[in-house]
């Protein structure tokens, strides 16, 4: 339940701080006095949309900060769903702060959080019900909602969920299949035509830097076969030996002979010229070799290996900058040539596999059809009976569960099942059952709402009620009746109701004052908790206006006895 409320800066309030307790409270106070800041503050902290107008004058930011607590298992569990624990005492603290650039930011246990997710918390632990909120009730598409919740359909509509959700994706991955033949026979074809291409040139990994080092080598072939002629000159002579380095050596060589009687360590030197011999022609033969066999055609060679860039180049200008890049671009084209080939085989495949996901889907849309049609006809009974109970004696109310319009004869699935289901009522006897959005009333559409939540308060798990001028539009022995049943709904949650009405007022546990005055040249807005002197004042002016007599002040305070012996009777009861 909401045990503290705290609002600063927003709109005429400045600062206040509320705490609450079980039970059934009511908000009083004249028209203008700020009634409603106080249910958009509380709308706000649980996660409503914000506006910087709702910042007060002069201000630079405006807070509002909700405290709960003993909240029922049903609201934990939801909550842990959401990653969201009460502290260790049980206190769940929810904050908002709005800023004058627009911005704003949330806070859940001092932890900040999306606003998304402070929504989806609030509705967890608090309802808001007023006319607006009534008007989810004109709202076809919402009813299914209600009897859902009804019925406690959570399970049934998560399982049938999932096999929805497989229908919608094998219906997509046939659809992204099942391409025309027009369209299959030209991607054959230009995967065909591609992967041909590529495979005729013969790629290898590494071939094109192969290719420019050897074509480098082949365009400076003359100089080359001229200087390593020269270098084999040098070192071994031509065929009329010359000065060549070897020719040198062994004329040193012969000479180191003719002194190796007589200079130590001749032989070493000796064997050193023979090692220097054989280098030099080792030297030589491969200097030699460098200008190439003696038949080939460097012209001819050149005009090859271009040809061969060329192919190359052309391929990786179509198909990727790298030879590699070419040659996995055929890869992922052969994939998707063998897609195309196998896809209607795949086609059938994933027919049979939505054949039997439809049939699994409509197993569980058959057991939320029998359990909604079930609950519907109990429902129906429940509401019919609250409404007769809040002055519309003659009313009956039908839950209708229907099939969806059929589509060529195919069973329709939606989101929520194979049904359609709208709430029907008539307040007059012999008149037909018609569509709630064009009979009801704004008085009727609340007292409708109230018989709902009535129904369905041990449903949702929600612990704090807000009913915000819900006796709008019905007279004073209807608002009585509302207040009874406010009055019970508080025995299982604590309900809040903003009201004008002395009826329902007087049946509050709690009363609260909500009132404007004017401080330091300002308008401000206040609210405390009256006691039994002042909550007769207060009854006294909701029903006598400006002029307060004792005639007035006697009716309250005998409203205020009787809704206290009802207090009794119910707890000895």
């Amino acid at each position: 339940m909401l045990t503290e409320l705290h609002i600063e800066n927003v709109a005429v309030i400045k600062n206040i701080t509320l705490r609450f307790t079980d039970g059934f409270s009511v908000l009083t106070g004249e028209t203008g006095a700020g009634k409603s800041i106080i249910i958009d503050s509380v709308s706000l902290v649980c996660g409503a949309r914000s506006s910087k107008e709702m910042i007060r004058s002069g201000e630079e930011s405006a807070s509002v900060t909700a405290v709960f607590s003993q909240l029922p298992a049903k609201a934990l569990e939801k909550l842990a769903e959401l990653d969201i624990y009460p502290d260790e005492d049980g206190n769940l603290y929810l904050s908002r702060v709005i800023t004058d650039d627009g911005k704003t930011r949330a806070r859940i246990g001092g932890v900040p959080i999306p606003a998304g997710t402070l929504k989806e918390a609030g509705k967890i632990l608090l309802n808001i019900h007023g006319q607006h909120d009534s008007q989810q009730l004109l709202m076809p598409e919402k009813h299914i909602e209600f009897l859902d919740a009804s019925a406690g359909n959570d399970a049934l509509k998560k399982e049938y969920g999932e096999e929805y959700a497989e229908m919608l994706r094998l219906r997509r991955e046939i659809k992204a299949e099942s391409r025309s033949e027009s369209e299959r026979e030209y991607l054959t074809s230009k995967y065909t035509s591609e992967i041909k291409e590529i495979d005729s040139a013969r790629l290898k990994p590494g071939e094109e830097k192969q290719l420019e080092e050897k074509l480098i080598r082949l365009k400076n072939h003359e100089k080359t076969v001229r200087c390593s002629r020269e270098i084999y000159g040098c070192l071994e002579g031509g065929d009329d030996g010359g000065n060549s380095a070897s020719e040198l050596i062994k004329r040193a060589r012969e000479a180191m002979k003719k002194i190796s009687d007589t200079v130590p360590d001749a032989e070493k030197t000796l064997q050193r010229m023979e090692e220097c011999l054989l280098e030099l022609k080792d030297m030589a033969e491969s200097a030699l070799s460098l200008a190439g066999a003696a038949d080939v055609d460097p012209a001819a060679e050149i005009d090859r290996i271009e040809n061969r860039l060329e192919t190359i180049s052309r391929l990786q200008r179509r198909y990727g900058e790298t030879t590699e890049d070419v040659l996995r671009y055929r890869e992922e084209t052969a994939a998707k040539l063998a897609g195309i080939q196998g896809a209607q085989e795949r086609i059938k495949e994933l027919k049979t596999e939505l054949s039997a996901a439809v049939k699994r889907a409509a197993v569980c849309a058959d057991k939320l059809s029998e359990s909604r049609k079930k609950e519907a006809k109990r429902l129906s009974e429940e509401i019919t009976a609250e409404l007769r109970y809040l002055d519309l004696g003659k009313a009956e109310f039908f839950v209708s569960v229907t099939p969806l319009e059929s589509e060529n004869a195919v069973r329709r699935f939606s989101s929520n099942g194979c049904d359609a289901v709208e709430f029907l009522i008539t307040t007059n006897p012999g008149e037909p059952l018609r569509p709630l959005a064009k009979v009801a009333s704004g008085g009727e559409l609340s007292r409708v709402m109230l018989a709902l939540k009535s129904v369905l308060i041990d449903c949702d798990g929600v612990s704090t009620l807000i009913f915000d001028e819900i006796d709008t539009g019905v007279s004073g022995k209807t608002s009585q009746k509302i207040g009874l049943k406010l009055k019970r709904l508080s025995g299982k949650s604590q309900v809040f109701c903003v009201t004008h009405s002395a009826q329902i007022a007087a049946l509050g546990d709690t009363h609260y004052l909500i009132e404007k005055s004017e401080t330091d040249g300002r308008n401000e807005t206040k609210v405390r908790q009256l006691g039994d002197d002042e909550r007769v004042e207060e009854l006294s002016r909701i029903m006598g206006g400006m002029e307060i007599t004792e005639t007035l002040r006697r009716t309250a305070r005998e409203m205020l006895d009787g809704a206290k012996k009802l207090s009794i009777t119910s707890k000895e009861s």
